[in-house]
């Protein structure tokens, strides 16, 4: 007759399961095991933890995978979520079973390594370990267990690399937009020439309701609602004549999503498309987001003052950005209409200072400084 086993202790399937009561409070769960001695000695363990934690206050320990499954469950309506449940499934690899409170830079460094080989920018791991931070973050100030105690004491420190390899802004010039637009499917055209004149980001743009149109007497706006803006506040979208045109030729075409393809709005503007567009003409690494400083340096460029550029370009301010009077919104349309395509011949001078050769980033810096005439016959 084989030995008893030990109470709670039950088989379902291939794994012991445990339904016991440990110190008043009741724990299931499998132990991942169909070993009965196994069984036992996780359940022996299991039992001193709480008690542990009961009696002498001693925090559970907690694995990282614990952590990173119970911040996707809370977060499943973040806009960003899926991308962070690819980052965070990566990290699994490296940190998955290490307790929260061990986690540091110095076993970081496996991941952060390999992503470097990998050819991975700074930024982009840089992403990774904020979001290591702020889980831990909340673990140490949020996150409360069984016994109201917080999952850690306290955070441990992790610290960002410095982004050396960053690449700078890069505005393009009137006649790299030209050839660039030319080379994209009308689809993704009409949502750069959006960009270019409205200064508004890529999930801005695919994400832009109906909606949030707004008519008034100097012509319609869009208002994005701060949730979906990167600084949490209301984005003023103002049309000039290019961003209006855009925005009458696909009216109708969806009743929520202003723009759509193939009845779906976008995910992102980066699409192989744009990638093989920008090969095509000469401008491997034009971003989605350099239309934006592209908005930026020609409003300025076109003498719009600081408040206004600031205002165009949805950055934050201090002030309520979102209630203007006739005139001031008039005065913000008019100064968006100062860098629109047609009036691009009659716009002021715009000087570039390029340091380096944009399409061979790795040869000898050199210095271009082009005005609008040289920008025709050299960009």
């Amino acid at each position: 007759m084989g030995r008893k086993r030990t109470p709670g202790l039950y088989k379902r399937g291939e794994f012991w399961h445990i339904d016991k009561y440990i110190c008043g409070k009741r724990f299931r769960g499998s132990t991942q095991t169909g070993d009965l001695e196994e069984a036992e000695k996780y359940l022996a363990r299991q039992s001193e933890l709480v008690r542990q934690a009961q009696i002498y206050g001693v925090r559970p320990k907690r694995q990282f995978r614990e952590a990173a499954t119970k911040y996707l469950l809370e977060n499943q309506n973040n806009k960003h979520i899926q991308e962070k449940a690819w980052v965070l499934k990566d990290l699994d690899k490296y940190i998955g079973e290490l307790p929260l409170e061990s986690i540091h830079m110095g076993n970081l460094q496996t991941f952060i390594q390999k992503r470097k080989e990998d050819g991975v920018k700074s930024r982009t791991i840089n992403y990774a370990l904020q979001l290591i931070r702020h889980m831990l973050n909340l673990a140490a100030t949020e996150w409360l267990d069984e016994y109201g105690m917080t999952w850690l004491v306290t955070a441990p420190k992790i610290k960002l690399l410095i982004e050396y390899d960053k690449r700078k802004p890069y505005p393009l010039s009137w006649k790299e937009q030209e050839e660039f637009f030319g080379e994209l499917p009308l689809h993704l055209r009409r949502l750069a020439l959006f960009a270019v004149n409205t200064g508004c980001r890529d999930q801005e743009i695919c994400n832009l309701r109906w909606e949030w149109e707004i008519k008034t007497p100097e012509g319609s706006v869009f208002v994005i609602p701060g949730e979906r803006v990167k600084n949490r506040e209301d984005r003023l979208v103002v049309l000039n004549h290019t961003a209006k045109q855009v925005i009458e030729e696909v009216r109708g075409q969806h009743p929520e999503y202003v723009f759509t393809y193939k009845g779906h709005p976008f995910y992102r503007m980066m699409t192989m498309a744009w990638r093989r567009a920008r090969l095509r003409v000469g401008l491997p690494l034009v971003r989605v987001h350099d239309l934006k400083h592209t908005f930026g340096r020609r409003l300025r460029s076109a003498g719009v003052n600081f408040e206004d550029r600031q205002d165009l370009l949805g950055h934050k301010s201090g002030r309520i950005t979102t209630h203007y009077s006739s005139v001031e919104l008039r005065n913000l349309i008019t100064a968006a209409n100062k860098v629109c395509g047609e009036n691009n011949q009659s716009s002021p001078t715009l000087t570039l200072i390029r340091t380096g050769n944009f399409t061979s980033p790795h040869k000898i810096p050199t210095m271009n400084i082009l005005g609008n005439s040289e920008m025709a016959s050299n960009a």
